[in-house]
């Protein structure tokens, strides 16, 4: 375990302690208080993993990640956001610009490791594993997390090709939120229905014109049909 994780936050004692955590987790770490620092860093080095604080001096964390997402080069960067914010709907605003979990303050660092270890081990690439077409536009290459509509590559985030990876293992069959939950996820307690249908709905939206093969089955799930 050699990944190198990037943490972005402004409390100096936070900052510290999550960073000591994951370091004797076996994660090299590059702790950053401003976003800034932490992008021009990105210019010049690969991350695994984003840990990124919501209150930032210089920018907004829900900005920062935006900026993550909307970035051809950062765009693939999982994030997991902590945030002081306990109300359900700042959660989803983080889900909505791309985040693939948060965590609450005050949190227990062996809680934040575990998230961080989690979407790492879930989401590392699967040699051998076979390409998926889908319909005559839609092409998933599991073994390299990469999508294609119309030979055109697709930036997802590590939720949303997690999610796609899912319905199209079984096309036709109708995947409940709970199911997605418990595979994707883990069964972890703090991931609600809604956000499952948060990553259905940006998946859909990157598809473009492939999103018609992502059907909403109401009250029960999603599927994928050709």
């Amino acid at each position: 375990m050699n990944e190198k994780i990037a943490v972005l936050e402004d409390e100096k004692d936070i900052l510290e302690l999550i960073a000591l955590h994951l370091g004797k987790a076996g994660y090299r770490v590059e702790k950053f208080s401003k976003a800034d620092d932490l992008f021009k860093a990105a210019e010049k080095e690969s991350f695994a993993l984003l840990v990124l604080d919501l209150i930032l001096p210089d920018m907004d964390g829900i900005d920062v990640c935006k900026h993550i997402k909307s970035s051809s080069e950062l765009s693939s960067l999982p994030v997991v956001m902590v945030t002081a914010k306990t109300e359900l709907a700042d959660k989803l605003v983080g889900l909505e610009v791309g985040a693939d979990d948060y965590i609450t303050k005050p949190f227990s660092p062996k809680e934040l490791v575990a998230r961080v270890r989690a979407i790492l081990r879930r989401y590392s690439p699967k040699p051998g594993s076979e390409k998926i077409r889908i319909g005559k536009i839609l092409l998933i290459d599991p073994a390299r997390r990469e999508v294609y509509v119309d030979d055109k590559k697709i930036e997802l985030t590590f939720a949303e090709f997690g999610i796609l990876q899912i319905l199209a293992s079984k096309k036709g069959w109708v995947f409940t939120r709970e199911k997605i939950i418990d595979t994707l996820w883990e069964g972890e307690k703090a991931v609600i229905d809604r956000t499952v249908d948060v990553h259905v709905k940006n998946l859909r939206e990157k598809l473009g014109k492939a999103k018609k093969h992502i059907k909403n089955i109401r009250g029960v799930g999603y599927k994928i049909e050709e």
